[in-house]
């Protein structure tokens, strides 16, 4: 029986046990949480004064699920005369039908206690394990139990109401029960998380969806966006559970924003849910041709938090794009720099990269015209303030040493940038991919530049640039003894010389000479790096390399999805469809859900995927993964008003069919299947 059971709609989610009981914890956020907040953290049902035990979970929608409960230990469940039924479904709110059968033949009395709290904390207080600094107080009044929690205008309350009478106190109600032969007893719990905006009133009141939605609407929602996905036909049982799967848990990430009322995708369950630019970037770029409609609202969002002035607090620069937007506590009282934070100096390359794709899957010219000014100062962001020490690279070094992060490429943790000897370079750093990023969004704002701003002066400029730095890089990261791209230039300007998966970014950026491609990928293929269940983050004869370490070993299916774009762009389809068939029967271990990482042992070592203990779960851009495979395995790319059919289907997959696909060319078909030497696919 799993450990832990989450339900979510947007970015209010709730992670409880297998019996479906919240206690408190910092260990691992367990809770009701909305908007950065937990607002429960305890919901503890006891029978009699005993704890239950699950003998099934019914978890099969994102928004609810049911547990059925017996109470006693495992030892006692035989011929058990008594069960109880949790269903419960989240949607802004939190609602929970409790249901105890009687099932022997005679009238029995039961003692029901759900005893419940809330701390109100802040998930980087649970995170960091902090202690709160205002001050919770509990009420009772009008057959309801209303939690209420202040510091200075901070103001969060919980709201509990049954539709039974009940004995409600100040921690929890107590339900004296008789229940008929073979009959049951019921109550429903309606439990309401209010979020106070300055004039006293829920500030969720004035989205469009009001905060507040029934499973039902929920999961109309839901399936009216999966309708508009193409639909997918295939002989590969993987592939399909993954491709389900995943629209399922794209579609339960949506959320609704504060701050402009529009509707993003939550970057992970349980830490990210929230916008994050690098993510929710590359999660739009996945989910591109299947359901474009997603991507504007992360585009506009974005362009309009982009960076103003110099905020070393927030590492904010102008041009710049955010890291992360938080909602709680601590970003509000500035104890985090969440609010927003600019810690990343990928994103910014990354937008302008989005923005393009997205206008040639899409032809919407207008959104690129509308955000002239925002793409061009996120391409001066790359020459001025990205570039730290004017050598042409984009180099990073936080403002904020309290509270930045270090890292700002995507490998954001502490260690993740090292020599092969394991030893960590100083600051400032310049990994390899951050380059390919800046290349290739320079060679698309050309684009953008010449077709929709009538610049072709600035274009020419913007692809000269583009070809120097593509000269530059070729000579200064490449190491020839090891035919490899350092990952990363340390501040005098040597190689941090680390073999990493970062490589495979180099290939899907183009930055990568064309004469030095195939020893790229015979490094990404090879046993160091490739698992066989996937490309590891670090291979495994650096000095940091640990399989189940977060970015130094692992697999994370997101970089191997970029690393087969990669693989495909340069015409290696072989070895694009290698990557996809790892990570799709990889999905078979999973439920067809990729996590956001797994350990990187060997696959003839384990005959399934070993899990990373705290990996996020649905998490955004490992839900896109199967997306952008399948358009790599059917080599699907915007061509003019052309859609390019040029497959990287692995040999054995059989019949992969892609029907309906939305852009600029309409709505049209496409078919894939395995190729024969001779045979390719085609498409209309």
């Amino acid at each position: 029986m799993r450990e832990r059971v989450s339900i979510l709609d947007g970015n209010t989610f709730l992670v409880c046990d297998s019996r479906g009981d919240i206690e408190p914890s910092f260990d691992f956020p367990t809770g009701l949480f909305s908007f950065d907040t937990r607002f429960i953290s305890t919901w503890l049902l006891t029978l009699n004064g005993e704890r239950l035990h699950a003998l099934s979970i019914d978890d099969a929608q994102s928004y609810r699920t049911r547990f059925f409960l017996v109470p006693g230990e495992p030892t006692h469940y035989l011929d058990a005369k008594v069960s109880v039924i949790r269903s419960r479904s989240v949607g802004g709110s939190f609602d929970e039908e409790l249901t105890v059968l009687n099932h022997s033949g005679q009238e029995v009395e039961f003692t029901l206690r759900l005893d419940i709290g809330a701390d109100f904390a802040d998930l980087f207080e649970i995170k960091h394990k902090r202690h709160k600094k205002g001050r919770t107080t509990p009420s009772v009044a009008g057959g309801e139990l209303r939690l209420a929690y202040r510091r200075e205008k901070f103001h969060r309350e919980v709201v509990v109401n049954t539709s039974t009478p009940g004995n409600i106190d100040e921690s929890g109600i107590t339900y004296r029960i008789r229940v008929g032969p073979h009959g049951e007893w019921t109550t429903q719990l309606h439990i309401a998380t209010v979020i106070y905006g300055a004039r006293g009133e829920d500030i969720r009141a004035t989205l469009p969806l009001g905060g507040h939605r029934s499973a039902a609407a929920i999961h109309a929602e839901q399936d009216e966006l999966i309708a508009r996905a193409p639909k997918l036909g295939c002989d590969c049982a993987p592939l399909a559970g993954a491709y389900r799967r995943s629209l399922n848990d794209l579609a339960a990430l949506r959320y609704e924003s504060i701050a402009l009322g529009v509707r993003l995708l939550a970057a992970g369950l349980p830490w990210f849910m929230t916008l994050f630019g690098r993510d929710s970037i590359f999660t739009s770029l996945q989910v591109l041709p299947f359901l474009p409609e997603l991507v504007p609202p992360t585009i506009l969002m974005l362009a309009a938090l982009q960076g103003s002035r110099l905020d070393d607090f927030r590492d904010e620069e102008p041009g710049k794009i955010l890291h992360e937007l938080r909602y709680g506590e601590t970003a509000g009282f500035e104890e985090q720099p969440h609010s927003p934070y600019f810690g990343s100096a990928d994103s910014t390359a990354l937008l302008v990269i989005l923005l393009d794709e997205y206008e040639r899957w899409t032809g919407d010219g207008d959104l690129v015209r509308r955000l002239e000014y925002q793409t061009r100062a996120a391409l001066d962001w790359i020459d001025t303030y990205g570039d730290l020490l004017g050598t042409g690279y984009v180099w990073y070094r936080t403002r904020n040493p309290e509270t930045g992060l270090q890292n700002q490429c995507w490998k954001d943790s502490w260690d993740s940038v090292s020599y092969t000897d394991g030893r960590l370079p100083e600051f400032p750093r310049a990994t390899c991919e951050l380059q390919g990023y800046a290349y290739d969004a320079k060679l698309r704002g050309a684009r953008l530049a010449r077709t929709f701003w009538n610049d072709p002066a600035y274009a020419d400029r913007l692809e000269r640039e583009a070809a120097a730095l593509k000269e530059r890089f070729n000579r200064d990261f490449w190491i020839p003894e090891r035919e490899y791209y350092a990952l990363a230039l340390d501040p005098d300007g040597r190689h941090v010389d680390a073999l990493s998966s970062n490589i495979g970014h180099l290939l899907w950026s183009g930055i990568v000479d064309e004469s030095r491609a195939a020893a790229v990928v015979g490094h990404l293929l090879g046993p160091r790096l490739f698992s066989g269940w996937g490309v590891r983050t670090l291979a495994d004869d650096q000095g940091r390399y640990n399989p189940i370490g977060y970015h130094v070993g692992t697999v994370w299916p997101f970089d191997n999805s970029i690393i087969a774009w990669g693989l495909w762009r340069y015409g290696f389809r072989e070895e694009a469809g290698r990557i996809c068939e790892s990570m799709l029967s990889a999905s078979r271990f999973f439920g067809g859900r990729l996590p956001e990482a797994f350990a990187g042992y060997d696959r003839d070592l384990t005959d399934y995927p070993v899990q990373y203990p705290t990996a996020c779960s649905p998490q955004a851009w490992s839900a896109g993964t199967p997306l952008l495979l399948l358009r790599v395995m059917l080599g699907l790319d915007p061509q003019g008003e052309h859609l390019i059919i040029d497959p990287a289907v692995p040999e054995g997959m059989g019949r992969v069919e892609l029907l309906d696909i939305p852009g600029r060319w309409g709505r049209v078909d496409a078919l894939g299947r395995s190729r024969t030497p001779h045979e390719h696919a085609r498409g209309h």
